[in-house]
Order: C-alpha cells, then structure tokens, then sequence
C-alpha cells in the first residue's frame, strides 16, 4: 500500500504579524525614526520653527491691536502645531511605504501596531520640544495674555500636535504618492480650521455646521485653549476638552495601525 505525503508550500511565507505591542520593538522603530530626522535639518525646521515664526508673525501682523492676539494666539498655538506635524507625518510614512522600507520592515517580527506607536513616540519626542519652544516664545517672549497656568496650554498644545501625528499616520494609507498626501490637508485639516470656533463661536453657526463641529477634534482642542485663557483652575469643561483630544489621537492611531498596508499599489 503505498502513501503519498503532501508536499510543503513552495515560495516565501509571511511571518505571523505579532499581536501585542512590545516596547522593545516600538522603542527601537522610534530610535531609527528619530536617527533620520536627524539627517533631514530641513523636516525638523518644519516641524519646529515654522509654528514659532507663525506666532512672530501673528504678533506684529496684530502689532496695532495686542487683544486680537490674545484672543486667538492660544488658539493658534495648538492649531498651528496640529497642522505642521499632520503633513511633516503623512508624507514621511508615505515615503517609507514607496521605498519599500515598510514591506522590508513588516516581514520581520514587527507589528503594525509597533510600527504605528513606533512613529507615534518618535515624532511624539519632536512634538514635546515644538510645543514647548512655541509656548514659551508665544507666552514669555510675545506677551500673550493667558488666565490660567501656560503649562495647561502646553499641554493642549502638545496633545494637538500629538493628533496631528495621528491624523498625518492614518490618511498615509490612503495615498499612492507624497502629492495625495498633501492633498489630504484640504480634505482633513481645512474643515476643521473652518468649523472649530477660531472665527466666530460655533454656537452661532447653522445648526448643521455646529452639529458637525461637535465630532471635529480640534473644535475640543480650540475650547479647551479658551478655557485657559479666560480661568485660573482647571475646569471641568477643560478636562473634557483635553481627555476627547487624546482620546481622538489613540482612535486615529489605532485605525492607522488597522489601515496600514506594506506597500502603494
């Protein structure tokens, strides 16, 4: 009686993808990320001088009449961070993906998740010294008028920053080229500009556009600045305001780690 044994597959197979995230891998995709910035001077101005030299300019644009500035600096000091940090991070995840640096990185004993929280903690690093550096100049250095403590606006400022990385991480997925990418700033970013309160209070829109400015994120980011501005303590509303901005960030993070694909078909 003779048996036959199947033969084993032919050709490469994928490793399984690990399921938890481990901070080892995460650590180590952070510490190459940030060894590139480091040879990229002119991404990390971008990142970093362009939202300090967007305050300056605000300030003297506003050199006539210093209580504009007050009422809309702290708005703009996270705004400002959200958006540099969305379009520094969607075109460099991009690039990873085009240059096949992200299908080699995949096939080893990587996950998306550590990929995704890998980059995350990377810029999240970049973010923590731009939101500092924009908070300090907009507040000891252009004299912005501010109620409440300047660490509760940089804290606002730097969870901003934090969702713009998320936010720039999740729509790379869905652009073929560094081109689209940009061309998602229209489609996420501007919107939100329009509709988070910054020119005139949201309770004044047409109810639509005020029902749609309730699910924005950085209509909470808007709010809990003018929370700062205007009382001394933290306030409830402020705390709801900060907790829905991270929390916006861990959702988008998470749907960028289940939307990441290897390669740009």
């Amino acid at each position: 009686m003779n048996t036959t044994t199947a033969a084993p597959p032919s050709g490469p197979t994928t490793p399984p993808e690990p399921r938890a995230i481990n901070l080892a891998r995460t650590t180590a995709t952070a510490t190459r990320v940030l060894r590139q910035l480091r040879h990229d001077p002119r991404t990390i101005a971008l990142m970093i001088l362009i939202p300090c030299l967007m305050l300056l300019l605000l300030r003297y644009v506003f050199d006539g009449s210093p209580r504009t500035f007050d009422s809309i600096g702290a708005s703009l000091l996270g705004i400002f961070p959200l958006i540099t940090m969305f379009l520094v991070t969607s075109i460099a995840t991009l690039r990873e993906r085009t240059s096949g640096t992200l299908e080699r990185l995949l096939a080893m004993p990587l996950g998306k998740g550590d990929l995704i929280a890998g980059y995350a903690l990377a810029f999240g690093a970049v973010a923590v010294v731009q939101s500092v550096l924009a908070t300090g100049l907009a507040v000891w250095a252009l004299g912005l008028d501010v109620t409440g403590s300047a660490w509760l606006l940089l804290l606002v400022a730097l969870l901003d920053a934090l969702l713009g990385t998320a936010l720039g991480l999740f729509v790379s997925a869905f652009a073929s080229s560094e081109f689209q990418a940009v061309q998602f700033m229209p489609a996420v970013i501007f919107p939100q500009l329009l509709l988070c309160g910054l020119f005139t209070p949201r309770s004044d829109m047409h109810p639509v556009l005020e029902g749609i400015s309730n699910v924005l994120p950085m209509s909470y980011a808007v709010d809990g600045m003018n929370e700062v501005l205007k009382h001394t303590d933290v306030t409830a509303a402020f705390v709801r305001d900060a907790l829905i901005v991270a929390a916006c960030a861990l959702l988008v993070l998470a749907l960028g780690a289940a939307t990441l694909r290897r390669r740009t078909a």
